[in-house]
């Protein structure tokens, strides 16, 4: 455990943004698996709540919770499993 008054402050700090990053992956991976039954399902708001899983992917991207590359590769495969539930 730190003896210093700043390290302990630092991980308090950690310990909060650790804790709130991992809620928004969280998110991330219930809005992509929504969305993709959503689609499969048939249900009339389906695009819309892909748009919405894009656009957590894509904030979570900006504030770097997860890496660009990894938000395109998830926009990638998401996009990918709409088109092939829409072509079945």
């Amino acid at each position: 455990m730190a003896n210093i008054k700043s390290q302990i402050k630092r991980n308090k700090q950690n310990a909060a943004r650790h804790e709130r990053n991992k809620a928004v992956r969280s998110e991330l991976k219930t809005r992509v698996k929504v969305a993709v039954a959503a689609h499969e399902a048939g249900a009339e708001d389906a695009t819309a709540r892909a748009r919405l899983a894009q656009k957590r992917i894509d904030k979570a991207a900006a504030k770097r919770i997860i890496h660009p590359n990894a938000a395109a590769r998830r926009n990638s495969r998401l996009a990918k499993k709409l088109n092939a539930a829409q072509e079945a």
